[in-house]
């Protein structure tokens, strides 16, 4: 890597694959050259999950309390066909701002790279970008799965096959995840089964239920329950050393005073889910248009919750980082 003269670091021009269009800043390629903890965080919250002011104001509290546990937050986003790792601060509020910013995936990225201008990375590119520059750890608000209907339609029909490209992200990409669980609008159970189909270790923090993003629980029993950030850290650890080929999910629930009750919730999205049929929406536009519709009918409270388990994650995701990296032996650094 060679520096830019303005606190970046680009990667040098015979590194082939992703790891080419990367620019990690100095901070954060100074932390990963010395063994110190690092946490990714994606940015389509900050262009696509919120409006300004709030969207720019997660973000940084989120980087806040990455470090607040000890670590180097590592915001990961697209520009002008590079794949940035770490932002400044003018370029979060760029992000949090600009219109017409694009939502970069695994299977959009070579897309957007050709377009050019801003794009926010979601969970899958934003775990290729993390393990392209040798960060462990990701932090993000909750993750896809298998959506309700995808295998058999309401109506008893053929399914819509609405699965998310996150559980095969997981399953190739060596990094430990940390959400607050599926979203329960998807079919919570299937997307258990699916990850562990794909061999991908699901642990929760401090619970026995699989979280289910603004609810603490979901009715599922958890895989695998440890009781604090470091004892999932030597999992990972366990985990990564195996050489297994794919992530880790880390799931931690809400805060308890945030958390909006699971049979609130499910009485929300039966009306929300219904009320999109009726409309017609599907595909790429249901997940959006229930989220915002959700938030509609409990008066804001799933957005408070969103906000609350995104500081939550990242706050947690940091201690991870830690007990990773002091895990570690020099040798393996």
């Amino acid at each position: 890597m060679s520096g830019t003269g303005d606190g970046r670091v680009e990667r040098g021009s015979g590194t082939r694959g992703i790891g080419a269009v990367l620019r990690v800043a100095d901070e954060v390629a100074d932390a990963l050259r010395a063994g110190r903890p690092v946490v990714a965080l994606e940015s389509t919250l900050i262009s696509h999950g919120f409006p300004y002011p709030e969207n720019i104001g997660i973000a940084r509290d989120s980087e806040r309390a990455v470090r607040a546990a000890g670590a180097v937050p590592a915001t990961v986003a697209m520009h002008d066909g590079r794949l940035l790792v770490g932002l400044a601060a003018d370029e979060l509020e760029t992000l949090a701002t600009v219109h017409g910013v694009a939502k970069v995936a695994r299977p959009t990225i070579a897309a957007a790279l050709h377009r050019g201008g801003w794009g926010a990375t979601t969970v899958s590119a934003t775990m290729m970008a993390a393990q392209a520059a040798g960060i462990a750890v990701f932090a993000t608000g909750g993750i896809g799965g298998v959506h309700r209907g995808a295998l058999v339609a309401p109506d008893g029909g053929r399914g819509s096959l609405d699965i998310s490209a996150d559980l095969d992200e997981l399953a190739r990409t060596p990094v430990v995840v940390v959400c607050a669980g599926p979203k329960l609008i998807l079919d919570v159970p299937l997307t258990v089964e699916a990850l562990e189909t794909r061999g991908v270790p699901l642990v929760t923090i401090g619970a026995d239920e699989v979280p289910a993003f603004w609810a603490r629980s979901s009715g599922v029993p958890s895989p695998i329950s440890v009781a604090s950030a470091e004892e999932a850290a030597r999992i990972a650890a366990l985990h990564l050393g195996l050489d297994l080929g794919g992530g880790m999910l880390v799931c931690t629930p809400v805060p308890e005073e945030d958390q909006v009750p699971r049979d609130r919730l499910e009485e929300v999205i039966d009306r929300a889910t219904a009320e999109a049929a009726s409309a017609g929406i599907r595909g790429a536009d249901l997940t959006p248009w229930l989220l915002a519709r959700m938030a509609e009918l409990t008066g804001g409270a799933t957005v408070r919750a969103n906000l609350s388990l995104i500081r939550n994650n990242a706050r947690t995701a940091g201690s991870l980082a830690v007990a990773l990296a002091e895990g570690r032996a020099p040798a393996d650094r």
